[in-house]
Order: C-alpha cells, then sequence, then structure tokens
C-alpha cells in the first residue's frame, strides 16, 4: 500500500518554472557581497584615532 502511494506522488510531482536559476541568484549574490567588500575596503579607513 505505502509503495502505491509513493508511486501516485511521484507521478503528480510537477517542475515550478517560476523558480529562478539558482546560479543566477548566487551570481548575484556574490557580485553584492563582492561590491559591498569593495566599499568596506576603499571607505573603511576612515579617520585615524590615536
Amino acid at each position: 500500500m505505502l509503495n502505491a502511494f509513493a508511486i501516485a506522488l511521484a507521478a503528480e510531482e510537477h517542475v515550478n518554472e517560476s523558480v529562478p536559476n539558482h546560479w543566477l541568484v548566487g551570481g548575484i549574490t556574490l557580485v553584492i557581497l563582492l561590491a559591498l567588500l569593495g566599499a568596506l575596503l576603499a571607505f573603511g579607513s576612515g579617520r585615524e584615532h590615536s
């Protein structure tokens, strides 16, 4: 009985086409993080406190 239920669930599975590509999301996230890192290195020194 369990096998029939599992086969029925597998047959009803469908691919959701509205999900964005995971490589695209990862690439955009990487670019944003690298831009933030660059801004930190460029503007992070600030004034020296003595």
